[in-house]
């Protein structure tokens, strides 16, 4: 269930970040911040566990970042 999550997020910013570049880096902002809690509240589970979950939803979070930066390059390279 969190990994379709995931890849709809980057879905959805990907095509944010080709229509609307600008207007597209609040969502991307707001995906980073609940990643980045989730990255925080995860690492303080205790043992490997901690570390398996900090490292997920940080994997998450530059996932979701590249898609975005995809989607911005893509419309970067049109020639109008």
């Amino acid at each position: 269930m969190l990994i379709a999550g995931v890849i709809a997020i980057c879905v959805i910013l990907a095509i944010l970040g080709f229509l609307l570049p600008h207007l597209s880096n609040r969502a991307r902002r707001g995906s980073d911040k609940g990643f980045s809690a989730a990255q925080r509240a995860g690492s303080k589970a205790p043992g490997p566990f901690g570390r398996w979950l900090s490292k997920s939803f940080g994997e998450s979070r530059r996932a979701t970042d590249r898609s975005h930066s995809a989607g911005r390059q893509a419309r970067s390279k049109l020639p109008f």
